[in-house]
């Protein structure tokens, strides 16, 4: 019975040592659906050729994904653009960093009403984003827009307190930034992020009435757990990532600019 038992003790620590490696060899990353996870089904054979087993949990918001990645459930996240990691981690105490840049998805003024900036007439009412940093990305795009001033010492957590001129006495709504293309029939306007205007089939370009530059600081970034980005499956995650393969998927995929890669694409 004793040689019983130590077969099984044995037995039971190779296949122990067997989970592990199997899921040392897993990574699993949290992602909105376009065009994020949309780009990482696209390196899953890459990965795998590495020795990686890509997993790709979709969310539909921006906090499930941060608090995933923090508590372990996710070994990375690729969602958000660095000001919003940063003060994410500032609100909640969180320790995320980013492990490289990917993209950028251009933020619009969008109308269902107006069909140009010049139309945006006295008192309408705008929907912008209810996060701290995406209200100051939009009423940043409004400002440059010339539709408001903002206090200069706001910088990118301007919120509408921060207005010092109004010359349209325009009207704000502060709304998730997932429900904005909903609402954008029930406003005059709505300032949306690429991320869920692109599914909501609106075209940065063609649609909106003013969009971002650019040279926009707001990089979408694949964001890992700090000590993290140096291990060798979040380094082939970025490398793939970073690949002529996804360069030409983005250029391809959105000829008007909708989304814009932002690194130098390897082989």
């Amino acid at each position: 019975m004793k040689k019983v038992f130590a077969i099984l003790a044995v037995f039971a620590l190779v296949c122990a040592g067997c989970s592990k490696d199997k899921n040392e060899n897993a990574i699993t990353v949290g992602a909105t659906p376009e065009p994020h996870a949309e780009m990482l089904t696209l390196i899953v054979p890459e990965l795998a050729k590495e020795g990686y087993t890509l997993k790709v949990t979709e969310f539909t918001d921006y906090t499930t994904p941060n608090e995933a990645l923090e508590s372990g459930q996710l070994d990375a996240n690729f969602f958000q653009h660095l000001p919003y990691l940063e003060s994410f981690n500032k609100e909640k105490g969180f320790h995320l960093v980013s492990a490289g840049g990917i993209h950028i998805e251009p933020i619009a003024l969008y109308s269902r009403k107006y069909s140009s900036l010049e139309a945006v007439s006295d008192g309408a009412t705008i929907a912008i984003p209810n996060d701290p940093t995406n209200e100051g990305r939009a009423l940043l795009l409004l400002q440059s827009a010339g539709l408001i001033t903002l206090n200069s010492a706001a910088g990118i957590t301007a919120t509408p307190l921060d207005i010092t001129e109004n010359g349209k006495k325009l009207k704000f709504r502060e709304i998730e930034a997932a429900s904005l293309p909903r609402v954008l029939d029930d406003v005059d306007a709505a300032v949306i992020n690429g991320n869920y205007a692109i599914p909501a089939g609106l075209n940065a370009k063609r649609d909106g009435l003013y969009v971002e530059g650019a040279d926009s600081p707001y990089v979408n970034v694949v964001a890992v757990k700090a000590g993290s980005e140096n291990k060798p499956a979040i380094v082939a995650l970025v490398k793939a990532l970073q690949s002529g393969k996804i360069r030409d998927y983005i250029n391809a995929r959105y000829p008007d600019g909708e989304v814009v890669p932002v690194f130098e694409s390897g082989e």
